[in-house]
């Protein structure tokens, strides 16, 4: 059994009943979980798995393969702000996925995980600008070790990892025409 801090960045339907749950945590990096009985209205997971929610989980690592068994989560982040609109949820997203290529599954990489959640966290709260995404991928592009001041953090990201994902484009799209919130 392990416990560790983590935060939801996939889920996809097993059966009926049970989901796989993928997760970015502080000590392990990306691992995967069967989360058995989640849709059932009685279970203990009911209402804690979801995108984006961050908390801490135990699970029981397999003897064999990638797949672990999720024994109990405690949710702290509900994100709630995250599903205010679409382009938050978009840039939500978007951060999890370069994430999920920048990193191997099952080596922990804690700067990175306090990234993401330092990332998720602003989104909850602000609303969703071209800054946080280029601010995003420049902190991505630093702890990885590819940042080069000659180039945008993109480009770098780019060659590092080989694409970036590709609601890339869409995001942009979203941010350039959404009204730019200034504070005085």
């Amino acid at each position: 059994m392990q416990s560790t801090e983590a935060i939801v960045i996939r889920i996809t339907r097993l059966t009926e009943t049970s989901l796989v749950v993928h997760w970015f945590t502080e000590a392990c990096g990306l691992m995967k979980t069967v989360a058995k009985g989640a849709k059932r209205s009685n279970s203990p997971f009911a209402g804690r798995i979801d995108l984006f929610f961050g908390g801490v989980i135990t699970l029981s690592l397999a003897r064999r393969g990638d797949l672990h068994a999720l024994r109990e989560v405690v949710i702290h982040q509900w994100r709630e702000g995250l599903r205010r609109d679409y382009t938050s949820t978009l840039l939500a997203a978007y951060c999890c996925q370069l994430i999920e290529m920048a990193v191997e599954p099952e080596h922990p990489e804690p700067e990175l995980h306090d990234l993401l959640k330092r990332a998720l966290d602003h989104i909850d709260t602000t609303a969703p600008a071209l800054r946080a995404l280029r601010h995003f991928e420049s902190e991505l592009a630093r702890l990885l070790g590819v940042f080069d001041d000659q180039r945008q953090a993109e480009v770098s990201l780019r060659d590092a990892l080989g694409s970036l994902p590709v609601l890339r484009e869409e995001l942009l799209e979203r941010l350039r025409v959404a009204p730019q919130i200034t504070t005085p």
